[in-house]
């Protein structure tokens, strides 16, 4: 069975990714997609997504894809920012209160949950190393949820973090503080700061 052409143009675009919806508005039944993974010619990475088999698979934009509210946060957004140099085992993500993160966890994501008025501040878009845009918090952002979940995560990760935040030409200590103050972490942030900066 081969790919049809509306496939095969969707996947140039993606970089080699396409979704069930993406392949349903195009006419491509859910029935035919499924027969294209047995024949070969698509091999399905998560629910709803999947990839050309000459393709790497970028799991992290598989999981943007599959996933609209989920913003990658924490550790992973710390390397995304080129903040550590940890590569992230699985990714942390940050979802509103009352989302359904269950698919998320089943995926391998550490999750997060914070009110929906807070969700989106910060919001940016960022690449991954294969080059897909997915959205992530900004570095100042990424700070307080480390700060805010310091006990959560490795006091090393969070220390090396801003240590290297204080040394970028593009970081902004006016936001940081008051998104500081927004998130209740400036306290422990400044005690932080003033070691290092």
């Amino acid at each position: 069975m081969a790919l049809p052409n509306e496939l095969r143009s969707i996947l140039s675009q993606n970089g080699g990714t396409v979704t069930t919806a993406q392949a349903n508005a195009v006419g491509v039944s859910n029935e035919r997609l499924r027969l294209l993974v047995k024949a070969g010619e698509l091999e399905r990475v998560t629910f709803g997504v999947y990839v050309s088999p000459d393709d790497f698979v970028d799991k992290m934009y598989a999981t943007q894809l599959r996933r609209q509210k989920a913003v990658f946060s924490h550790e992973t957004a710390l390397f995304l920012h080129d903040l550590t140099d940890r590569d992230p085992l699985g990714y942390t993500v940050t979802v509103p209160t009352g989302y359904n993160a269950t698919r998320l966890r089943a995926d391998g994501c550490k999750v997060f949950t914070i009110k929906r008025e807070l969700h989106e501040i910060g919001v940016t878009v960022l690449s991954t190393m294969f080059g897909h845009t997915v959205t992530a918090y900004d570095m100042e952002r990424t700070i307080c949820d480390c700060m805010r979940s310091r006990n959560q995560m490795d006091i090393a990760v969070v220390t090396d973090a801003i240590k290297r935040y204080s040394r970028r030409k593009d970081k902004n200590l006016n936001s940081l503080m008051r998104m500081a103050d927004m998130f209740n972490v400036a306290k422990p942030l400044r005690s932080y700061m003033e070691v290092l900066l």
